[in-house]
């Protein structure tokens, strides 16, 4: 009981291939993404896919409040050069083994803007991390992961990035 068997069936040819030509890493430049990043290679050299990195910068609107110190155009800007750096920085020291991607970054809701890039920009397959957000914190913010799922109109893998065996 419990044990897995070898199926006797005639081996017939079968011609079904899946074609994944666009693959979307999307990352916040944590450790967690970083974990995430050998499965979105490996993915990329198995089916030679193009890797679109999106990184969303989620600096909320303050809806009408004062802000003493700066404005909030300049602490967008501010963000997004930061944001910049460190995806050039991604891309130098991780992606070397990838010769077939594209970058992007954009500010808005997470969720909402990889299914728009995923949309606009005919994604196959999306793969990413969840950082396991559990209790009062979830249900605050919601989950990414778990929106991304619900709405793509494109298979979703989902990496748990504390529970991959590291690499050597």
């Amino acid at each position: 009981m419990g044990e897995w068997y070898q199926s006797e069936l005639p081996q017939e040819e079968v011609n079904v291939m899946v074609n994944v030509d666009k693959i979307l890493f999307p990352c916040d430049f944590t450790e967690c993404s970083s974990k995430v990043l050998p499965y979105v290679l490996s993915m990329a050299e198995r089916y030679d896919s193009q890797v679109y990195i999106l990184y969303v910068d989620e600096l909320h609107e303050w809806g009408g409040h004062f802000i003493p110190h700066q404005s909030l155009t300049v602490l967008r800007d501010e963000a997004l050069k930061a944001a910049e750096k460190t995806m050039d920085k991604v891309c130098e020291e991780q992606l070397q083994s990838c010769p077939n991607f594209q970058r992007k970054i954009v500010s808005g809701d997470p969720a909402a803007e990889i299914l728009k890039t995923i949309e606009s920009e005919g994604i196959d397959m999306v793969v990413m991390g969840t950082h396991g957000r559990k209790g009062i914190e979830e249900r605050i913010f919601g989950s990414i992961a778990e929106n991304v799922v619900k709405k793509s109109p494109v298979p979703v893998l989902i990496v748990n990035p504390y529970k991959v065996k590291q690499t050597k």
